[in-house]
């Protein structure tokens, strides 16, 4: 009994709280992979662990990729498909986007109270939804470009939830000091809550178009995605190139989201339209207008601290003063020194939410020194490089953005562009042709992985986030709503590949 007791203990530690199916899955994959490799050689085997690492991305929202993908990564290198020595070596090679991570996103959580208050004033301040709509998008937009889509978001789901959280207590029949649980409504009084459901699909929608500007925006500069300065790093381009190469494909597509935004807001599509009640945005206003009156001096200091913090980040990323990382940790030192933030402690809560996705980037490449090793690409790469001029930018921007849509696009731009740059070494293509492959491959991995949250970041944040079940809105909510966006969006980065990248 106690030997029972203790194997029902394993089971149940192992993947924590993953579903039985999802765990006996895994543990399937890693008694599989010895076998195919002693049966069908490294090459299948290696194939077959591609698509087991990508149904770990797929299931996300079920486990973390890291432990499972972790997992299998070991066990390739256990295996002999790869070595350790590779994977440090890629690794290593892509330290300036392991940097990005650590330093970059940790900077910009001390900015946090000024994009709080840009959000908030937006919102309450500009009465159109559908100017709404397309200020939220767009400022998404623009600070993704800057920023780190990741935070942008993060930023976003703060305001809304803060905001949702406080007419509901209001709806409750409480005052902003009062405690209260907000997640039932047995408190709401009868008279609030069609109000409340009609500010929920207000908030859902708010955060579907700043969703989709963290992407509209993340495609545009080096910054905007962590693949972006990968492929950066590879192709050798500092910010400006990088944001003029992006032009052609990156500009028609911000102005098809942008008119989606609006037409989607206008004929109340796709579960879009529904406006805030003219009862609730008193509330929220009220409670602004208290807690402007409550800011005293230091805290109007703070906010222009990280006003001139943000000055100094755009300045020293467009003119290049330094690599990426190491202007994010100039940010935080700036941040911080001149705000009071001293204590190790409240430093540590910054590089929280970035340090899982650093963890797994690293297992990214352990599964791309595999595909090296393994030569796993070379037959695709070798199709495609076939085709010759549009076509072959076209296949390259189709690829990335279908293996998008159901991966993570960090995983397949580090897989496209590793390729592409032996291609280049080898002779094989010349360095015009490189630049247009790249440019298709990031805009690709960018574009049309808004299909799904498994291919943005940003939307599979969302879609964990606290603010995701009280709004609600669910995995397939979310996919019904993106869809105009995946349409229009990846339509016209196809036709700017064709007609306008050259």
């Amino acid at each position: 009994m106690a030997s029972y007791t203790m194997s029902q203990a394993f089971v149940s530690n192992f993947l924590g709280h993953s579903p039985n199916w999802y765990k006996l899955t895994i543990i399937g994959f890693l008694i599989l992979n010895p076998i195919l490799v002693g049966s069908v050689g490294p090459f299948i085997t290696g194939w077959c662990l591609i698509i087991e690492f990508i149904f770990c991305l797929a299931m996300a929202l079920k486990c973390y990729p890291l432990q499972p993908g972790g997992l299998l990564a070991i066990q390739a290198v256990a295996l002999g498909l790869t070595s350790a020595h590779t994977v440090y070596d890629e690794a290593l090679h892509n330290f300036p986007v392991i940097m990005l991570l650590m330093f970059m996103v940790a900077g910009i959580y001390f900015l946090k109270e000024l994009l709080l208050f840009t959000f908030t004033k937006i919102l309450l301040t500009v009465r159109s939804k559908i100017l709404l709509s397309l200020l939220f998008s767009a400022v998404a937009a623009i600070l993704s470009a800057f920023l780190d889509a990741l935070t942008v978001t993060a930023v976003v789901i703060t305001v809304a939830h803060g905001l949702y959280l406080v007419y509901h207590k209001i709806a409750s029949g409480k005052q902003y000091h009062h405690d209260h649980d907000a997640s039932g409504d047995d408190e709401v009084h009868e008279l609030h809550r069609s109000d409340l459901d009609q500010f929920r699909a207000f908030l859902r929608s708010l955060m579907m178009h700043a969703a989709v500007g963290t992407a509209l925006g993340g495609v545009c500069t080096l910054v905007g995605e962590p693949q972006n300065l990968l492929i950066a790093k590879v192709a050798d381009w500092e910010f400006l190139e990088f944001f003029t190469r992006m032009a052609p494909v990156s500009m028609p597509v911000l102005v098809a989201g942008l008119a989606t935004c609006a037409l989607v807001e206008k004929f109340r599509w796709f579960g879009f339209g529904a406006d805030l009640p003219k009862v609730v945005y008193e509330i929220l206003r009220d409670y602004d207008l208290h807690q402007t009156e409550k800011r005293n001096l230091q805290d109007v200091a703070k906010l222009w601290v990280q006003g001139l913090t943000a000055i100094f980040l755009v300045i020293a990323l467009g003119l290049h003063l330094a690599e990426v990382g190491i202007i994010g940790l100039t940010v935080i030192v700036l941040a911080t020194a001149f705000n009071g933030i001293t204590e190790e402690h409240r430093l540590g809560h910054a590089f929280e939410e970035a340090l899982p996705f650093t963890s797994l980037l690293v297992v990214f490449f352990g599964i791309v020194a595999v595909i090296h090793d393994q030569h796993l690409f070379t037959p695709v790469i070798e199709w495609v490089l076939s085709l010759d001029g549009t076509l072959q930018t076209s296949a390259f921007y189709l690829a990335n953005g279908m293996l998008s849509m159901i991966s993570d696009n960090v995983f397949v731009a580090t897989v496209y562009i590793s390729e592409v740059k032996n291609a280049l070494d080898a002779g094989r293509i010349t360095l015009e042709q490189f630049n247009l492959l790249a440019v298709a491959i990031n805009t690709g991995t960018n574009i049309p992985s808004v299909a799904t949250p498994n291919g943005q970041a940003a939307f599979l944040f969302l879609l964990a986030s606290a603010l995701a079940p009280v709004i609600p809105l669910s995995y397939g909510r979310m996919v019904w709503m993106a869809l105009p966006y995946t349409i229009t969006m990846s339509a016209t980065g196809l036709l700017a590949v064709i007609y306008l990248l050259h």
